[in-house]
């Protein structure tokens, strides 16, 4: 029997659930003319299931519990047990919008960072939708070739991406960043690279622990620099 060609098409619904926690900037809400900037942090794999004190652990969360004065408004998603960001980024637009709508949030100051596994999701949510976020900072991550990678970074040419890796991760090898910051490089593109020469896979620490991370964050904007 011949086969034939032929088109299927139907809208589907999707249910999404994510744990998730948030923390509002001091004396937001005070003044109702003022927006705030927005980070969106993706843990890594360690920390995925539905126990938050997992993703209070590292990275933003943790240093928003000890810096709470950062003007910013922190979200971090907790992603399921046995997925990846990559499976769950319906999800976390989903989440991302809601907060926006309900608090006062300046969507042309949206920041997008990640370490290991949130490393990995930072790049392909951001190459999905270059132009939502105003800058990235991808902690030991990467990109995965099925998905197109290291080519698919060009369309973040003209993004503000500073990359951040151990030379010593033994999980998440180097030239896993390398390769996409080489990519963009040869574009021309709006990159940055530190690379720690002494650290493993906990590159996240110092990361998050930079207050050059934050002000570089706060100098980018989609309307401009400042």
């Amino acid at each position: 029997m011949a086969q034939t060609a032929r088109v299927f098409e139907a809208t589907v619904q999707k249910a999404v659930r994510l744990p998730y926690l948030l923390a509002l900037p001091q004396g937001g809400g005070e003044d109702a003319r003022r927006r705030w900037p927005l980070i969106l942090f993706l843990h890594g794999a360690g920390e995925r299931g539905n126990d938050l004190d997992l993703v209070r652990k590292h990275g933003i969360p943790k240093v928003m519990e000890q810096c709470p004065e950062l003007p910013f408004v922190a979200l971090s998603p907790q992603c399921p047990v046995n997925s990846t960001w990559m499976t769950e980024i319906d999800a976390v637009l989903a989440l991302l919008d809601e907060v926006v709508a309900r608090y006062a949030v300046d969507t042309d100051r949206l920041y997008l960072t990640g370490l290991s596994m949130g490393g990995y999701g930072t790049w392909y949510l951001a190459t999905l939708y270059p132009d939502r976020f105003a800058a990235i900072a991808p902690v030991c991550g990467g990109g995965d070739w099925i998905f197109g990678f290291p080519e698919r970074v060009r369309v973040l040419k003209r993004l503000p991406i500073w990359a951040f890796h151990g030379a010593k991760d033994p999980v998440v090898p180097l030239r896993e960043s390398e390769a996409l910051v080489k990519t963009l490089q040869d574009c021309r593109g709006n990159v940055r690279s530190t690379v720690y020469p002494d650290a493993g896979h906990d590159s996240w620490t110092e990361t998050y622990d930079n207050e050059e991370l934050y002000a570089w964050f706060l100098s980018h904007s989609r309307r401009g620099s400042g």
